[in-house]
């Protein structure tokens, strides 16, 4: 069995998480979708309101395609959580060249730590390049639409 994670904050969970959720499904057999515990961050949402709005996300895109999704918040590092799930693919969006830069960092300090797990970049759909989760809180503030 293909087991991919799918590790964020999803502060809060956006389109731009769906869409690629619902294309990394095409992928694995069982997709995790790991919810960082990042307490530098101070995340807008509790974890557990963050868990919540994965799940539902997640129950609609598995009542259309019959596969498996489960959500499992995690606060050790990344690639201690693909290990705990049984996860061989970390799967990552990128909306932008400056997420690259971050993103290959990691990948390099991931496969220094275990080069079993592959990471898979897949870049976010066109209509999606701009929603970044801190924008979607900044309109939410401001009571926009």
């Amino acid at each position: 069995m293909r087991i991919g994670l799918y590790p964020g904050t999803f502060d809060p969970v956006t389109l731009g998480h769906v869409d690629i959720i619902q294309r990394a499904m095409a992928l694995v057999d069982r997709l995790v979708i790991g919810v960082a515990i990042n307490r530098d961050k101070g995340p807008l949402f509790t974890l557990e309101e963050r868990v919540a709005m994965v799940e539902a996300e997640c129950a609609a895109i598995t009542a259309k395609t019959g596969g498996e999704i489960v959500v499992h918040p995690f606060e050790n590092l990344l690639i201690d959580c693909a290990r705990d799930v049984g996860a061989s693919i970390i799967i990552r969006g990128l909306r932008a060249v400056a997420d690259f830069e971050y993103e290959f960092q990691m990948v390099g300090m991931n496969r220094s730590l275990d080069a079993s797990i592959e990471t898979v970049f897949m870049m976010a759909d066109a209509r999606r390049q701009a929603i970044a989760s801190k924008l979607v809180k900044e309109i939410a503030r401001l009571h926009g639409d």
